[in-house]
């Protein structure tokens, strides 16, 4: 399942690694970042991968020029630049690098903090201006007041151990983080609810999705400790800018540090231009050793799925992930087979059939992650006019409705020592079941 790259196009500026370990390892690289929208849709048909960071917006129709892509790497965290249901329709991978920034971001936030807590761009505007203002520039330690971080994945992690070297108590709320994990870094758990009306001061690790879209908003300042600071070095979106800019005025925030903005440059003036804001230009990312390790990391992402090694950062590609390694490859051939054998049983393929997939042995208890997209590339080949892969082949199949269900027993049939079963159901009460395994390079259906 290893790809052939010969052409990528690198249209950001990232570190000269990126650029060197692509070609050590045999692929071609042609770096433009000065690409109108227009001249990338001319050329994207050339390459088949691509490498960004967050200047070039990779949309529909981008996507839609690119004949022959097959990758598209984020040399950084987020993918919202890039379409990335577009990419999955056309069987193409978005792959970002998860860790690059984690410790740059992490080390912002607590900088945010720190500024916030003693007012430390204000105090230093001041002495620009050549005043000597310090009664105007009360501060408030840090030691026993109380941080909320909303995300505990890589970066609110490391924001949570290095303030509590300040002597701070950290909660915090991931829906994804079981309470022991997160206690496993003096992190106490706890519903959002319970968060607000407790924190002095809240820090926001979370993707923009439409969960977290004004996630801190009126609502959430109304019940928050009055004085309360918030630090935002996400994305933009996840505070309402006009709710905060109220909780500003009235009181209610004490301070607000801002990497991220919903408009980047930001239009709402009146918010960073106020006197209890600390703001940056989305820096998050911005130190030499992020930049160098994000375009470390992707480069050698690409080289590691050219070589079939692994699939790492994939963001659409779960099928893909798990099917790699030497030993998987032979049962997603094996899975196409019997999809390609039951769409020439069933005729026409449709919503109106069902479709299951067993798999028998021990050995094969993971192989369903990848096993029921192997099946639908070959049970959708006809329908959808080919060119379907793991990527694709899922939201093919959603789109026209067909769900593909996936069990597991753990003792197979007969003296075998592993099976995968198809069961393809018509709407009329046919019933089709194939079966088949792998025999060293030939499959036994």
């Amino acid at each position: 399942m290893a790809l052939t790259l010969k052409n990528v196009l690198i249209s950001d500026e990232v570190d000269p690694k990126c650029v060197e370990i692509l070609q050590s390892n045999g692929i071609g690289v042609v770096k433009n970042t000065k690409l109108s929208k227009e001249e990338l849709i001319t050329e994207i048909p050339k390459y088949d991968g691509l490498i960004v960071r967050s200047a070039t917006k990779v949309k529909a129709d981008v996507i839609a020029a690119a004949t022959n892509l097959k990758i598209i790497g984020r040399a950084g965290t987020g993918v919202d630049n890039i379409d990335v249901g577009a990419a999955t329709k056309k069987g193409i991978i978005v792959m970002n690098t998860p860790g690059g920034n984690t410790m740059s971001a992490a080390e912002l936030t607590c900088g945010m903090i720190c500024s916030l807590s003693r007012q430390i761009p204000q105090a230093t505007e001041s002495m620009r201006a050549g005043r000597w203002d310090r009664k105007k520039f009360m501060g408030a330690e840090l030691l026993g007041k109380t941080l909320g971080i909303v995300g505990l994945g890589r970066i609110g992690k490391e924001v949570a151990i290095r303030m509590q070297s300040f002597g701070m108590t950290t909660i915090g709320f991931d829906p994804i983080v079981s309470p022991e994990e997160s206690a496993e870094f003096g992190v106490e758990s706890m519903p959002l609810e319970k968060i607000w009306p407790l924190a002095d001061y809240i820090t926001l690790h979370t993707p923009l999705i439409p969960q977290t879209k004004n996630l801190v908003n009126d609502q959430v300042f109304s019940i928050c400790k009055k004085g309360m600071k918030v630090i935002n070095c996400a994305r933009g979106g996840i505070i309402d800018e006009d709710a905060i800019l109220r909780a500003l005025e009235s009181g209610k925030c004490g301070g607000a540090g801002l990497d991220v903005f919903l408009e980047e440059p930001p239009t709402n003036t009146a918010l960073i231009q106020h006197p209890l804001v600390v703001s940056t230009p989305h820096l998050g990312a911005s130190t030499v050793e992020a930049q160098t390790r994000v375009a470390e990391e992707i480069a050698q992402q690409f080289v590691d799925l050219v070589q079939g090694k692994s699939l790492f950062g994939a963001i659409n590609a779960q099928a893909l992930t798990n099917a790699l390694s030497p030993a998987t490859r032979p049962l997603v051939t094996l899975g196409q087979k019997l999809g390609t054998l039951g769409a020439a049983l069933v005729g026409k393929v449709s919503k109106n059939i069902s479709v299951q997939v067993v798999t028998y042995g021990s050995e094969l208890k993971q192989a369903g992650s990848y096993l029921g997209a192997a099946v639908l590339v070959g049970l959708l080949a006809n329908p959808t006019n080919n060119g379907l892969n793991l990527v694709s082949a899922p939201v093919a199949a959603k789109e026209m409705g067909l769900q593909v269900a996936t069990e597991h027993v753990d003792t197979p049939p007969g003296n075998l020592s592993s099976l995968v079963s198809v069961i393809i159901q018509e709407q009329d009460g046919a019933i089709y079941k194939l079966s088949g395994y792998p025999a060293g390079c030939q499959h036994v259906l």
